[in-house]
């Protein structure tokens, strides 16, 4: 399973790539923002992304919404993985085509369940 992981944090990251090899996930590629993320999904197959919110250049929102505008990656399973945690973020981001969220910061077994549910596990 490949993983795409897009946080404009050098450091989220790393402790998201961390937690992931952790959890057994070890087929990460990342991005700095929405753009990248878009580049790394032309690249190769990814199976499950992980997207902050707030990036520059695009935003974890705009991000979403151009993989749901395109045939070719509206399946994929997106995580977001954030500091917003007002409801109405949470609204605007299901709206946007998330299938889970989780509020930073986060633990492993956070990030286990989350993408268990988001893939059926």
């Amino acid at each position: 399973m490949r993983i795409l992981v897009v946080d404009d944090s050098t450091t989220m990251r790393r402790i998201l790539i961390n937690t992931l090899s952790k959890l057994g996930y070890t087929d990460v590629v990342n991005g700095c923002n929405g753009r990248e993320g878009l580049d790394r999904l032309a690249e190769s197959p990814i199976d499950l992304v992980i997207t902050d919110w707030n990036m520059p250049e695009m935003s974890g929102i705009e991000f979403i919404r151009a993989i749901r505008a395109n045939d070719k990656y509206k399946s994929i399973p997106v995580l977001m993985v954030t500091t917003n945690a007002a409801k109405d973020d949470i609204v605007e981001a299901l709206k946007a085509g998330i299938n889970n969220y989780v509020v930073k910061p986060f633990t492993p077994d956070v990030i286990k369940e989350k993408i268990e549910a988001v893939l059926g596990k």
